[in-house]
């Protein structure tokens, strides 16, 4: 009876004006107030909520920082420097647009990894699945159109041999480097090119996909450290009996977990913006330069997994485009996921030993890679590249085997929740 006055009276004045032209109550109570979530969420589950604010973060930084910033060869670096010294608040506005974007990274990893550990790619989520690595390929376009913005020494450097390895894909290879330059070298016009679609382009679809990954999400339901489907068992007012309202509830924990990340988030801005080179490299305080090369060449951290894989791979007949193929192939893996997953359970808890060493092993692999990556190359560093390029290529490549053959726990037909 409460619940049908409080919507009566909602549905008056300008609240009922606005619901009588637009579905805004019906998609709060979809999305919101309505949305059942399993009750035994944990604090991996915090992940996606935080993806979605440094999104926000990004965004709004992003809008004040164009207001400052030129995008042209001669006056893009200076007009950085203008923002840090001479707008007010800049240097915040720019400290926090850096420091969000690896932040983004961090928080994507992790929401990943949980997905991973407790099968959130698992039918019937494949296409959810699917639109968060759409998500993860635009952030790293996003993330790598931006970092050539500041004119920096490194980041001019670091889009020159990056560009470069689209130019070893045979036949194509030379025209598409050409093209995604607007040039033959990296100009100008790349700077240019790579504004608008930082700005306007990859934003525009990277906000499209964030909006399907949720409407996909909340169709299929979120999946919990179980495994099991809250929707199967549901109470005589026809809702999960193991979920529970998203709000206030859930609202709450993300409430306190965002509190939590944003003292984290403020101290680095704050007091290490440059994160001892990872988050800002100090070559990239210098104007971007043709003729001085820096001393060692390597992209931003949450790219070097990938450049580890790429230096990994010895060059063959003078070309790298082996090591082109495989630094793509480790990103194109992870789409096809819910397919290479043959276990008769979801998630880690019910899953065998090889299943939990194997994560294991992944996870490690994609730390040590990551570590390659930014350092400086080296025979130890060589050797370790490829054997852990080995071990993250036999995670995917062998899951159809080890998953089908591992000794699983009985599934449970309800969560297991304990109250606290």
């Amino acid at each position: 009876m409460g619940t049908e006055n409080y919507g009566a009276t909602q549905a008056t004045g300008l609240w009922g004006w606005i619901n009588a032209r637009f579905p805004l109550d019906k998609m709060l109570k979809e999305h919101v107030t309505e949305y059942y979530a399993p009750k035994n969420f944990n604090f991996w589950y915090l992940f996606g909520v935080l993806s979605l604010v440094v999104l926000v973060i990004q965004l709004v930084t992003g809008i004040f920082l164009t207001m400052n910033y030129k995008p042209s060869a001669a006056e893009a670096f200076a007009s950085v420097e203008y923002i840090m010294r001479d707008v007010e608040w800049g240097w915040l506005i720019r400290y926090l647009h850096s420091t969000g974007a690896s932040a983004f990274f961090i928080v994507v990893y992790l929401h990943m990894f949980r997905a991973l550990m407790y099968g959130s790619y698992r039918s019937p989520r494949e296409l959810l699945w699917i639109f968060g690595m759409l998500i993860y390929l635009c952030l790293m376009a996003e993330a790598f159109m931006g970092y050539l913005l500041p004119w920096g020494n490194m980041s001019y450097w670091g889009a020159q041999v990056i560009v470069s390895l689209f130019g070893t894909i045979p036949v194509i290879g030379d025209s598409l480097a050409e093209w995604i330059k607007g040039d033959y070298f990296i100009s100008d016009i790349t700077l240019n090119r790579f504004f608008a679609l930082h700005v306007i382009a990859i934003p525009l679809i990277l906000v499209f996909l964030v909006v399907a990954h949720i409407l996909a999400l909340h169709e299929v339901g979120s999946s919990n450290p179980d495994g099991v489907e809250i929707k199967k068992t549901k109470g005589p007012d026809g809702h999960p009996v193991d979920g529970i309202r998203f709000h206030p509830y859930m609202t709450v924990k993300d409430t306190f977990g965002l509190g939590m990340f944003l003292i984290v988030f403020c101290g680095i801005v704050f007091f290490a913006p440059t994160f001892g080179g990872l988050f800002l490299e100090g070559p990239n305080f210098d104007q971007a330069n043709a003729m001085q090369t820096p001393p060692h060449i390597a992209p931003v951290w949450y790219f070097t997994p990938f450049y580890a894989m790429l230096r990994a791979v010895p060059s063959f007949l003078g070309t790298q485009v082996w090591g082109v193929i495989v630094m793509f192939g480790a990103i194109a893996l992870l789409v096809f996921l819910p397919w290479l997953d043959r276990s008769p359970v979801n998630s880690i808890r019910y899953k065998g030993m090889i299943s939990k060493v194997a994560l294991a092993l992944f996870a490690v692999s994609f730390v040590v890679l990551a570590y390659c990556g930014m350092t400086p190359p080296s025979p130890t560093l060589l050797v370790l590249s490829r054997t852990f390029t080995a071990v993250y290529f036999a995670f995917f490549l062998l899951m159809p085997w080890y998953s089908r053959i591992d000794k699983t726990k009985p599934v449970p037909e309800r969560v297991t929740y304990h109250a606290h």
